[in-house]
């Protein structure tokens, strides 16, 4: 009798211990009802298509969780970011990016997922502000860095992708954007009247951002705070570089001092 016990309550943890550790490949669970990965992306793409955005990020949630290693998953991972970004949720996109290019970080459409990421973090930086400040440059410019670091990462790790050449042209952008918003610090210093700060501001533009439009303001701006500080050769050496090199120069700013 006990030997039977014994043998019986053995042959039920055999059966769990199938069920636990995926003796039924065929076994998906309830979640993906029966559907194969690629009706469940089907499903998905109508919902997009009919402007149910939440409801297709579900569905292609179900493939992750149901057929996680199907190339179904692959896509669906950069359609839930996608899908993200256009409901501008974009730190839950960037991470699923993330997520993506460490799990699968040299798959044809990595490079895509770089370039993606990049996009996001470009968009972030404008925000609600934009009907008032209309120069991004005048905005917190940390989502600006995160996305020039992103496309350089691109160009770096995938340089002959077809994404590489956008992302070129995106770093020149990039870069007056960053230009600009150090010229409006220096601005700033120089309206407050914090010259020295304002001349070293103005120096890393030049040094930082040699080939932006704003460096003849940087220089314009050199010299006018070496003159409110009686340092009247510096000023002058910087107006002769200004001239030298802008000869047409005429400031596009104001100083409120």
């Amino acid at each position: 009798m006990i030997r039977s016990l014994i043998l019986f309550i053995s042959f039920s943890i055999l059966l769990c211990g199938c069920s636990l550790f995926g003796g039924d490949k065929n076994a998906r669970g309830p979640v993906a009802d029966g559907l194969t990965p690629k009706a469940l992306y089907e499903l998905a793409e109508d919902k997009f298509s009919s402007g149910s955005i939440e409801q297709g990020i579900e569905q292609l949630e179900v493939i992750l969780a149901a057929y996680p290693g199907s190339k179904y998953a692959i896509q669906a991972r950069l359609d839930i970011a996608y899908n993200l970004f256009k409901r501008k949720k974009y730190n839950r996109a960037i991470l699923e990016l993330n997520e993506f290019i460490e799990r699968y970080p040299a798959i044809p459409s990595t490079p895509y997922a770089y370039y993606l990421r990049a996009v996001i973090a470009e968009e972030k930086s404008a925000s609600i502000l934009d009907k008032i400040i209309t120069d991004s440059a005048q905005r917190d410019v940390q989502s600006v860095h995160d996305s020039y670091s992103y496309f350089s990462l691109l160009i770096d790790t995938f340089p002959n992708s077809k994404y590489s050449e956008e992302a070129s042209k995106k770093l020149v952008v990039l870069k007056n954007i960053l230009a600009r918003h150090e010229f409006y610090i220096a601005l700033y210093y120089t309206n407050n009247g914090s010259h020295i700060a304002a001349i070293n501001r103005s120096k890393y533009i030049i040094e930082h951002y040699p080939n932006s439009p704003i460096v003849a303001d940087g220089l314009h701006l050199i010299a006018h705070n070496y003159d409110a500080i009686n340092a009247e050769e510096l000023a002058e050496d910087a107006r002769t570089v200004l001239y030298t090199s802008y000869p047409q120069y005429s400031p596009n700013y104001k100083i409120d001092r």
